[in-house]
């Protein structure tokens, strides 16, 4: 596999947990605006995109493939108490 083609398919490995980041931070700003008030958008993105990749390469390991249905569904979960924690919600 020549550096093209390993960067590309490294790039499809990830690009799911940089969607599910970027969409559930846009959301939260979206749905609990006083909660995300004054939070920004960089950092919880960055840490979304931090556990939802850990949670990716964790599938891969696990499983031996990537793209398995359990392991989406984990990124969902993982990214979502991720973001629950970034903003505090139990609070709220």
């Amino acid at each position: 596999m020549n550096p093209l083609a390993f960067a590309i398919h490294l790039l499809n490995l990830f690009a799911p947990a940089l969607g599910v980041a970027l969409l559930l931070v846009l959301a939260s700003h979206v749905f609990m605006r006083k909660a995300a008030q004054g939070r920004g958008w960089l950092a919880p993105a960055a840490i979304n995109f931090v556990v939802g990749s850990a949670v990716l390469a964790g599938g891969l390991a696990l499983s031996g493939r990537d793209g398995r249905m359990l392991t989406y569904g984990a990124l969902a979960v993982a990214c979502a108490t991720s973001q629950w924690l970034w903003l505090r919600a139990w609070r709220a």
